[in-house]
């Protein structure tokens, strides 16, 4: 592909590992990978942590046919402490022409670190708002993944943004760490009325529309937000956009899905983009009301195969019912909850991709969900080391931060095995819970945040499965020895091997299927705590089969069952004579095993005759010659070889 193809470039111009070539990332991923190249070494700045933003009017003047940005940006900020100076972040090839405060022009350094850092002309005290506009201009670096872009779809031509996780000070002064959010933003966006073509030029942004003005060939579009936004979820995009709706009921309070997108896709578009509606109410029954209902929500096409969750409006490459699930999920899982730092990124895609599932389960059913599942444990399963937490040394490493395998497709399986260890009800409640805790909702949470909301509603400690699963590394082998005892019981032995040695043990719940001669099925968990564990499980049918894990909760490799009869055992025990023998044959085995069919077989292979399951054979028609006699048990297939005379 194409995409691969510049991705392989690019990466190997900055010096990263190539596995993001050789794993061909999904598209999804490889969208949410775009602007982190342009900024592969951003960091926290400890520059910009002492006052709290409360309002950015952003002001942009822009032409979809030109490479620059032009504009004001007005901020309001609280001092955290007594500032006499402010630093704000924008690239240093942007050039600030000047800063304004009450109609007076401040003072300003722009330094090599990306920093805008402004001298107040007075002391600004702890606890006191004040304002200021940096006015600004500039072609915004990009590689072609992000941050700004100016490109074309049918010849036609486009700018966007996309900024996630290091890019917005790419395009604008901001504050981007994963701190702050801004209380509330107001973008105006100007540009060209019409293209090159005379079709109207359309602008996108977050929020809800508030107005269009024409002013000659200009034409100013406003629009409003009116919830807390970290800076990377700010986005923009201007084109010959066709826009059509699709209205969400919303339990009596309705309000719209906006498509934007291209003209030559917009009956593909059309025909594909309902499902967005379903997808919602079913995040509504199983979480809370969509967290921007008083707003909008939206699809913005733009120039890259993936998606990007832009708050209300997710900038969106295609149509597919994955990318809008998983887009969507995001609204809840990365936007009215952000991660609280790039190190817990899983409490945004582990969710969301976890949510596509949920998706696949509700509108396609369990097998399809089973199929989703497998194949996000084939994919964590290909390695055997990898954590879901970033560790401290990763957090600038985009190829680590935006891992399918760890960070999207393991964290999502972590999830699924909590809700199978604390139940439905529990789980669900759970992260009702976090969603909507004051404390978390419209703000940041970390990963101890989340650990905290579930095992308060689990009452379970829930440490050692964090541990496993989040904060270190691999996965479970497993070998299950069984057999039947008794007519009423089947015993089960687990042994587990692990594939990284920094977790011990893997304590948890294993799901087993027995399987009866006639059909019966019965499923239990076992919950396993140690090496070399035996169960006795109560059964009512001669079990002829034992399932590990045959629905694909577990994530686990290279597991298998074993018959818990040593082969000296059946030598000894399972006995058939005389041999040679005239007509009849006799049978002793062991009082634990139960023989469920016998087949004398040739020694072509054929099955020649199928004699009553009995202690004494009469095989007085067999033909003389060596023949096998093939016993299906509880212990499995015992084969004995026999002579008639």
């Amino acid at each position: 592909m194409k995409k691969i193809t510049f991705l392989a470039a690019v990466l190997f111009s900055i010096g990263l590992h190539s596995q993001v070539v050789q794993d061909k990332l999904p598209s999804i991923v490889e969208a949410e990978t775009k602007a982190a190249l342009n900024s592969i070494q951003g960091s926290k700045n400890l520059n910009t942590g002492n006052y709290d933003l409360k309002y950015h009017r952003l002001e942009l003047t822009v032409d979809p046919n030109v490479a620059f940005i032009s504009g004001d940006v007005t901020s309001h900020f609280v001092a955290k402490e007594n500032l006499s100076e402010v630093t704000f972040e924008l690239t240093n090839n942007m050039v600030v022409s000047e800063v304004i405060q009450r109609g007076n022009n401040l003072s300003y350094v722009q330094n090599t670190d990306d920093e805008v850092v402004i001298t107040l002309p007075q002391v600004q005290n702890t606890g006191v708002l004040d304002s200021l506009t940096i006015r600004y201009s500039g072609n915004p670096i990009s590689s072609g993944f992000g941050s700004f872009e100016q490109t074309t779809h049918n010849g036609d031509p486009i700018i966007w943004t996309l900024s996630e996780p290091f890019g917005a000070k790419g395009w604008w002064p901001c504050k981007q760490d994963l701190n702050d959010k801004i209380d509330m933003i107001d973008v105006y966006i100007t540009s060209p009325q019409f293209n090159p073509s005379n079709e109207e030029y359309i602008a996108v942004s977050n929020g809800l529309e508030q107005s269009q003005v024409v002013n000659g060939s200009m034409k100013t579009t406003h629009f409003k937000h009116q919830h807390p936004i970290p800076a990377y979820l700010i986005a923009i995009a201007v084109t010959n956009y066709e826009v059509y709706t699709h209205e969400v009921a919303n339990n009596g309070n309705p309000f719209d899905i906006v498509n934007y997108v291209y003209p030559e896709d917009l009956s593909s578009w059309q025909a594909n983009s309902g499902v967005t509606v379903d997808i919602m109410n079913l995040f509504t029954d199983l979480f809370e009301e969509y967290p921007y209902a008083n707003e909008k929500y939206g699809h913005a096409q733009f120039g890259w195969g993936g998606g990007m969750e832009h708050t209300t409006v997710s900038f969106m490459g295609s149509h597919s019912r994955d990318l809008i699930a998983h887009e969507l999920a995001h609204q809840w899982f990365g936007d009215k909850v952000t991660c609280g730092s790039w190190k817990d990124i899983w409490l945004n895609e582990g969710f969301a991709t976890y949510l596509t599932g949920l998706t696949v389960e509700n509108l396609d059913g369990d097998t399809a969900f089973r199929s989703w599942r497998q194949s996000k444990i084939s994919s964590i399963t290909s390695q055997t080391d990898g954590v879901v937490y970033i560790p401290d040394n990763d957090t600038t490493s985009v190829n680590r931060i935006f891992s399918s395998r760890l960070t999207y497709n393991k964290s999502s399986m972590v999830l699924h095995m909590l809700r199978k260890k604390v139940g439905d009800a529990l789980f669900f409640q759970g992260l009702q819970n976090y969603l909507s805790d004051p404390n978390f909702a419209y703000n940041y949470a970390k990963t101890p945040d989340f650990i905290a909301k579930m095992e308060d509603v689990s009452g379970e400690d829930l440490t050692e499965f964090f541990d496993d699963w989040i904060y270190n590394e691999g996965y479970p082998s497993y070998t299950i020895e069984w057999n039947q005892p008794t007519a009423s019981q089947a015993s089960i032995t687990i042994n587990q091997s692990q594939s990284h040695s920094s977790v011990s043990y893997f304590e948890m719940g294993v799901p087993i299927r027995l399987r009866g001669a006639n059909g019966e099925v019965l499923d239990v968990v076992l919950e396993n705590s140690t090496d070399g564990e035996n169960f006795l499980v109560d059964v009512t049918f001669p079990v002829t089969s034992v399932l590990f894990d045959p629905d694909r909760h577990v994530i686990s490799r290279n597991n298998s069952v074993v018959l818990g009869f040593s082969d000296s055992q059946i030598s000894s025990e399972f006995l058939v004579f005389p041999n040679p023998f005239r007509s009849e044959l006799q049978i002793k085995k062991p009082n634990n095993i139960t023989i469920y069919r016998i087949e004398i077989i040739d020694a072509l292979g054929r099955t020649i005759m199928v004699p009553n399951v009995q202690n004494s054979l009469n095989l007085e028609g067999l033909p003389s010659g060596m023949h096998f006699v093939k016993f299906e048990t509880s212990a499995g297939m015992v084969y004995r070889s026999v002579v008639k005379k």
